[in-house]
């Protein structure tokens, strides 16, 4: 499904250049014995649905400009099956900063994004994922607020959108336009 239109009570805030994020949940991980939790691989049902929220990200009809991505495990693998579902490569960068980052801390991380991204992915975990897309989402279409608050699972991506520089971005000023729960059918393995 792609995200939602915009109408003109959603449009983003006049004044600076038009920005887009995406905020994706790595896919559901396997917890095998022994293993470090940063060396976590995906289970079953995360290799289904990484590839579906690739699908989701292609249909969209933006792409990042940039993708940061935890250098977790789960994480990469995420983007790795999700990136394959793109029609060419995205720059990406493995940021250890956001591994167990809270909301404040991957509100510094935007802060450094380079001026010339208008679109970025950002691919990580919880709880500090949602966290960031309630922090950040004063508004949004539809329910999508709402559902955030009830959960935002693995595989989940929220599109926030606002006018500005990253450096600038304050919490309530994105307006949440969609959010999306990809799932891959069960027989894709």
């Amino acid at each position: 499904m792609p995200p939602s239109t915009e109408t003109p009570e959603f449009a983003a805030p006049a004044g600076g250049r038009p920005r887009r994020l995406f905020v994706l949940r790595h896919a559901k991980s396997a917890w095998p014995e022994g293993v470090a939790d940063q060396d976590r691989p995906l289970g079953p049902r995360g290799l289904r649905d990484a590839p579906a929220a690739g699908r989701f990200l292609a249909q969209s009809g933006v792409l990042p400009d940039l993708v940061l991505c935890s250098p977790a495990r789960r994480a990469r693998r995420t983007w790795e099956l999700a990136a394959a579902e793109l029609d060419g490569p995205v720059p990406t960068r493995h940021d250890p900063r956001l591994y167990g980052a809270d909301a404040s801390e991957l509100l510094d991380v935007l802060h450094d994004v380079p001026d010339e991204v208008a679109t970025l992915l950002l691919v990580g975990h919880n709880p500090g994922l949602e966290d960031l897309v309630l922090l950040l989402a004063a508004r949004a279409a539809g329910d999508a607020l709402d559902r955030v608050r009830t959960k935002f699972p693995t595989s989940a991506i929220a599109v926030l959108t606002w006018s500005g520089t990253w450096p600038a971005l304050r919490p309530g000023e994105a307006l949440l336009t969609d959010l999306a729960i990809p799932r891959g059918a069960r027989d894709a393995l």
